[in-house]
């Protein structure tokens, strides 16, 4: 009876052991990481915005992680198929995901066969940071305020057309997120990309846009489009004189662009914890703030809670918008 006795202390100091031992290793697997390059699959070609973003990051993250912040391209499917490829990667913290807004909270509503799920096939790292849209009118459209300018398209149902960089784009779902709170009729027409479309509004040729706030500020500074309101819940650093559509009649509208660190689900959390304390580090030194704000974004930096939560509440908006709208992507 003794030598069961025996037994069974050291089966359950043995336990113990390897217990304490299975803890100490996961907490020096996260230490230990990167012990090797780490490859960031971004969703859109090189010299766009989202490849601005990260290459403002690169340099000072790859210092901090020790390990160089590899650059890996591939476009495609409205940015399916990098997310594809990140999806399916090893959950090892060696391939993370540049994740657009877009990517992230839309194309599952916009495509019918999507290779991968932007919640259960990602774990959330950090949302990195945000830019407003904002509410543009060529200036023959007699609206100085967002008011004046409901008012104007329900007297005129059907004569204002309003710009976008394509059908699904963020500018497209922005303004038929507008059209619908605001009950009125404002005619669609799509461009390829958000260059055009500014210069058809520019042009006359069009008369509304919700525009990028970098580009546009531009020409309402000079006088050739007028600026009504800002899209996120607070006004923008960018110009803090314009309203906000939450201020403006529209409670609760809140639409940005926004890039996010994930990396494929299962990654553990060790690895998770230690890139996003080192990128929200990174995200606030004084120079790379000034880098995100002359690209018009605000760096933010949030918990892989609070990203999942973004993830999940925009997701179930634009799902509707795209509905009720019967958008369909081409």
């Amino acid at each position: 009876m003794a030598d069961k006795h025996e037994w069974v202390r050291n089966f359950f100091a043995a336990g113990a052991f390897f217990a304490v031992w299975g803890l100490a290793g996961g907490g020096a697997f996260g230490q230990d990481y990167p012990a090797k390059p780490i490859r960031l699959v971004q969703p859109f070609p090189p010299g766009g915005g989202t490849d601005a973003v990260a290459r403002i990051l690169q340099p000072k993250l790859s210092e901090a992680l020790g390990q160089p912040l590899v650059m890996d391209h591939r476009p495609g499917a409205a940015g399916s198929i990098a997310g594809e490829i990140v999806a399916k990667s090893a959950p090892d913290g060696y391939t993370l995901f540049m994740g657009y807004s877009t990517v992230m909270t839309t194309n599952k509503s916009l495509y019918s066969k999507l290779a991968f799920d932007p919640l259960a096939d990602f774990a959330p790292i950090t949302q990195l940071m945000t830019s407003q849209f904002v509410l543009i009118v060529h200036p023959s459209v007699p609206a100085k305020s967002v008011g004046e300018l409901v008012a104007f398209a329900k007297a005129k149902p059907g004569n204002l057309n309003y710009a976008s960089a394509g059908i699904g784009s963020p500018l497209h779902l922005a303004a038929e997120l507008f059209k619908s709170r605001a009950g009125i009729n404002i005619v669609h027409v799509a461009y390829k990309g958000g260059g055009p479309a500014a210069t058809a509004v520019l042009a006359g040729e069009t008369q509304l846009l919700f525009g990028s706030i970098a580009a546009s500020l531009q020409h309402v500074k000079t006088g050739r489009l007028r600026a009504l309101a800002v899209t996120g819940l607070k006004r923008s650093p960018l110009a803090p004189e314009l309203p906000t559509l939450d201020e403006s009649g529209f409670p609760g509208y809140n639409v940005t662009a926004w890039h996010s660190f994930v990396a494929p689900a299962g990654t553990p959390r060790a690895i998770i914890a230690r890139i996003r304390a080192e990128t929200v580090k990174v995200l606030h030194l004084p120079d790379i703030v000034t880098l995100i704000n002359n690209i018009g974004y605000e760096p933010t930096g949030t918990t892989p809670e609070q990203l999942a939560e973004i993830i999940r509440t925009e997701s179930a908006m634009w799902a509707k918008v795209i509905k009720d709208a019967n958008i369909r992507a081409e």
